[in-house]
């Protein structure tokens, strides 16, 4: 298939397609970790099916795919987080942007621009104050494009 950004469609994705958000994130795990036993990857898409029908229906993700002629060429969530506030606001919602993710062929010709834009447009309607996300070194690019930089504050993790 040609790409042809004329023809993209970009949707949110709804609460009847959780096998669309499984399927995509299984992609994109495998591509970023490689492959895993059937039995490992059976019992993550399983886990990942119960935790999308969950989010979806809490309200605590929301997710768009691009589309070309009814084939899905890339997929965006975002997974939202409610903060304590303080002396300025008594609340913050956060999102974290979920593995932006673009089938092979259709990489590098701007569909995930468009799925982080409609992220980014469905953010500030929601009153988010803040997005955060982990990148690749080819995603990088793109996220600065749109201002993504490093924290102003340090970030210290510690992995359990």
């Amino acid at each position: 298939m040609q790409v042809d950004l004329s023809k993209i469609q970009i949707r949110e994705i709804g609460p009847n397609e959780i096998g669309i958000l499984t399927t995509y994130r299984m992609a994109y795990l495998t591509e970023m970790q490689g492959e895993r036993s059937e039995e490992y990857q059976s019992k993550l898409k399983e886990e990942l099916t119960n935790y999308f029908i969950a989010a979806l229906s809490e309200n605590r993700i929301f997710a768009y795919l691009a589309e070309q002629e009814g084939e899905i060429l890339s997929f965006g969530a975002m997974v939202l987080k409610k903060i304590p506030g303080d002396f300025n606001q008594s609340m913050y919602l956060e999102g974290d942007i979920l593995n932006m993710y673009t089938v092979p062929f259709a990489r590098r010709k701007g569909i995930s621009a468009l799925i982080l834009q409609e992220l980014l447009n469905e953010a500030r309607h929601r009153g988010i104050s803040k997005v955060s996300l982990h990148t690749s070194k080819d995603g990088e690019k793109l996220y600065r494009k749109f201002g993504f930089s490093e924290p102003v504050y340090p970030v210290l993790e510690l992995c359990l």
